[in-house]
């Protein structure tokens, strides 16, 4: 195959071809490229009108589970799980205990409850309990002026602004009343002073404060670290046993 030559001449005419090709092109496209920056100006600017939206609060997952035992026998779990956004907190329990004696259930427990809260007011209660045999249920729902419960025992108006036995919020103990969760029931409540301790968690000895709970027959020992953090709980059975509660 032989090279194709051009004259000097022919390379003049090609380059000028081109330089007019460009200028119609340019010419033709002006326009159009005015109409798009155009856009990109209006787009901007409505970008910019537009209100930034108020960032959600992030949400946060805390846990507390405890392995429960009867004396020195383990007899079962309860877990808590709370979510929380802001001022809103959600939270859910499940306990299961039982009770053998040379193979033979003697007693066995299922729990399940489901709160939700704003700041420290209770505003939705759902529970269901097994308690050896006997089913109880509660529902609870905070309206305008009341919070309205529904139990087996019946139901009732109690204050807009309750709270549960809420160990993982250590400010229920400042509470003269708490609805309990199992029976729905509103009930008076003592609540000793903060005594300085130390309480052993994973094995190790911490610095803690203990509180002591009574509600006619119930009798609950509370620990929290120093920074507010709930450690552990202890409670005296009527026959006289204890039912603690260990951390994992």
């Amino acid at each position: 195959m032989s090279a194709t030559t051009c004259s000097a001449a022919q390379i003049q005419q090609g380059l000028q071809d081109v330089f007019d090709l460009t200028g119609q092109l340019r010419g033709r496209l002006a326009p159009l490229l005015s109409c798009m920056l155009l856009a990109l100006v209006v787009l901007a600017l409505a970008m910019v009108a537009v209100p930034a939206q108020a960032e959600e609060a992030p949400s946060t997952e805390r846990q507390w589970r405890f392995r429960v035992f009867l004396d020195d026998k383990e007899i079962g779990y309860h877990d808590f799980f709370l979510a929380e956004q802001g001022a809103s907190r959600v939270l859910r329990t499940v306990a299961e205990f039982e009770y053998k004696l040379l193979f033979v259930k003697l007693y066995d427990y299922v729990h399940e409850n489901s709160e939700e809260w704003q700041g420290d007011c209770l505003t939705r209660i759902e529970s269901s309990t097994d308690d050896n045999g006997e089913a109880l249920s509660v529902v609870g729902r905070q309206q305008q002026e009341t919070f309205d419960v529904q139990a087996n025992r019946g139901a009732a108006s109690l204050p807009h602004c309750v709270m549960s036995f809420a160990y993982w919020n250590p400010d229920f103990l400042k509470q003269s009343q708490l609805l309990n969760s199992q029976s729905g029931e509103y009930v008076d409540v003592q609540v000793s002073t903060p005594e300085p301790t130390e309480f052993k968690v994973h094995g190790e000895m911490r610095p803690a404060l203990t509180y002591h709970l009574a509600a006619g027959p119930l009798k609950l020992q509370l620990w929290y670290s120093m920074d507010r953090e709930w450690l552990g709980l202890e409670s005296e059975t009527e026959s006289g046993r204890m039912l603690r509660y260990v951390l994992l």
